[in-house]
C-alpha cells in the first residue's frame, strides 16, 4: 500500500540544495511506494503550522526538475527553528505527528545543515518512541563542509568555486596599481575553516593571492599577523588576506565577537572580522587597505556552481529516498570518496546521532605550523569538488530560476 511522503528544507541557502530537493521529488515520483509529495514550507515550522503543499503535478514535468536543479537558495523556503528536547516539552512533537497522521506521511526527508540534523535525530527517535510508522531520513546540505560521517556537503563545491575564482578576480583588481596595498577577504566559517582554505584554490602561475590565509582552527596572534604583513610587503607592493569570520585569540575568544551575543541555537553572534584586521593595518602599518565581507555572495552564486556538486546533491536526495524505501529511518545520506584520480565517489548511509551537533574541522596536518596558510593535501582534496560548470538558462540577460508563488 502506498503512502505519502513529506519533505522540507532549513539553514541557510546553498546553491545545491534544490538539487538535492530535485532528487528527492524525481526518485519519490518514481516510487510504486509514494503516492502524493508533500513540501513543507519554511521547513519544521511550516509542519508545525500545517503550511503543506502538494508537489507532484508541478514536477511532473522534467523541465521543472532540471530548472529546480539549477536554482540557487531554498525552493520551499527555510527557517532556523530549534525544536525542544521531547522530554522536558513534547508539544513540538505532538503537533508535528498529528500533521503526520492527518496527510499519512510515511516517509519524512529534512534536507540541512547541523541544526537540521539535530531536528532529524530528535524526531526520529520521537516517532519511533511513539510507535509510528514514519521513516525520517536527512538529506545533507551546508556550504560550511563541517558535518561528519560525509567526504563533503552539497554546497561546498560551489561555495568553494566562488569563493576562489572572487579571489582570483580581486587579485587582477588589486595587482593594477603600483603602491603598498593590503586586501582583507572575510570569508564564512564560525569554527571551521574549510571555505577560507578554499580560496588557495585562485592561485595561478602568475598570482599567488591569497598570500595569507587563517583559519579558526589555529589561533590568531595580532603581534605576528602584523609582522607577517609587513615582511611579505617588503617583498611585494601587494597582499591579499582570506580570512575566516571565526577566527580566535590564544584564549578562543572570536575577533569580532559582539559582547558574548548569541542566537537561539547558542551561536556566538559575529560581525565585522574583516573591518577589525582592516583597523589593525591601517594603525600599526598606515599602508592603503581594504577589507571585503563576501557574506551572504558565497551562498547562491548559481552562475559560477561546480557541476559536481550539483550533480552529487541530486543523487543525495535520490538515495535518501532508496534509503526509505529500504525502511532506513534515523539516518541521513551520505557520500564518501573511494578515488582521487580517476575522482569517484560511492553512496551510503549514516546514523544520525554521530552527526547532530558535531563539528568536523580541518585537520591539523593540512594547516602550515604558523597557521597561515594550507599544505598541498588541501588542494588535494578541494580541488575535485569545484570541476565542470552547469548550463544556466538566461533570460533578458539574467539567470532564470523557478520560484513557488
Amino acid at each position: 500500500m502506498s503512502r505519502n511522503c513529506l519533505v522540507a528544507q532549513s539553514g541557510g541557502p546553498t546553491v545545491a540544495i534544490n538539487s538535492s530537493l530535485a532528487g528527492v521529488i524525481s526518485q519519490a515520483l518514481k516510487s510504486e511506494s509514494i503516492d502524493k509529495i508533500y513540501g513543507a514550507r519554511n521547513g519544521i515550522q511550516g509542519v508545525l503550522n500545517d503550511h503543506l503543499v502538494v508537489l507532484n503535478d508541478i514536477f511532473a514535468q522534467e523541465e521543472n526538475i532540471k530548472a529546480l536543479k539549477n536554482t540557487p537558495s531554498m525552493y520551499l523556503g527555510s527557517c532556523r527553528y530549534k525544536l525542544t528536547d521531547y522530554k522536558k516539552d513534547s508539544s513540538d512533537y505532538d503537533k508535528i505527528c498529528e500533521i503526520l497522521k492527518k496527510y499519512d506521511i510515511g516517509y519524512f526527508f529534512y534536507i540541512g545543515g547541523n541544526d537540521s540534523m539535530d531536528t532529524v535525530a530528535k524526531f526520529s527517535v520521537n516517532v519511533e518512541e511513539k510507535g509510528l510508522d514514519v521513516k525520517v531520513v536527512g538529506i545533507p546540505k551546508t556550504i560550511d563542509n563541517d558535518l561528519y560521517c560525509i567526504d563533503h556537503t552539497p554546497g561546498f563545491g560551489s561555495a568553494a568555486k566562488y569563493i576562489a575564482a572572487s579571489v582570483l578576480e580581486m587579485a587582477h583588481d588589486t595587482y593594477i596599481y603600483a603602491i603598498d596595498t593590503v586586501l582583507i577577504v572575510e570569508i564564512m566559517g564560525r569554527n571551521a575553516g574549510w571555505l577560507t582554505a578554499a580560496s588557495s584554490l585562485a592561485r595561478t602561475s602568475y598570482s599567488q593571492a591569497p598570500h595569507l590565509i587563517y583559519l579558526p582552527e589555529k589561533a590568531f596572534d595580532k603581534t605576528a599577523f602584523v609582522a607577517k604583513v609587513q615582511e611579505l610587503l617588503a617583498e611585494k607592493h601587494h597582499v591579499i588576506v582570506a580570512v575566516s569570520e571565526g577566527i580566535k585569540d590564544a584564549d578562543g575568544t572570536y575577533i569580532s565577537a559582539q559582547g558574548g551575543k548569541v542566537d537561539k541555537f547558542g551561536h556566538v553572534m559575529l560581525s565585522g572580522t574583516g573591518k577589525v584586521l582592516e583597523s589593525i593595518v591601517a594603525e600599526e602599518i598606515g599602508c592603503k587597505v581594504r577589507s571585503v565581507e563576501l557574506n551572504v555572495l558565497q551562498r547562491a552564486a548559481s552562475h559560477v556552481a561546480s557541476k559536481t556538486d550539483i550533480e552529487e546533491s541530486f543523487f543525495l536526495g535520490v538515495n535518501g529516498v532508496m534509503l526509505a524505501m529500504k525502511g532506513r529511518s534515523g539516518v541521513m545520506s551520505t557520500l564518501s570518496r573511494v578515488s582521487d584520480e580517476p575522482y569517484a565517489v560511492e553512496y551510503g548511509e549514516a546514523d544520525i546521532e554521530k552527526i547532530a551537533n558535531y563539528e568536523k574541522k580541518i585537520p591539523g596536518e593540512w594547516i602550515n605550523e604558523e597557521g597561515t596558510d594550507v599544505l598541498p593535501a588541501m588542494e588535494k582534496y578541494l580541488r575535485p569538488l569545484i570541476q565542470g560548470e552547469n548550463e544556466i538558462e538566461y533570460q533578458n540577460g539574467i539567470p532564470q530560476y523557478i520560484f513557488l508563488e
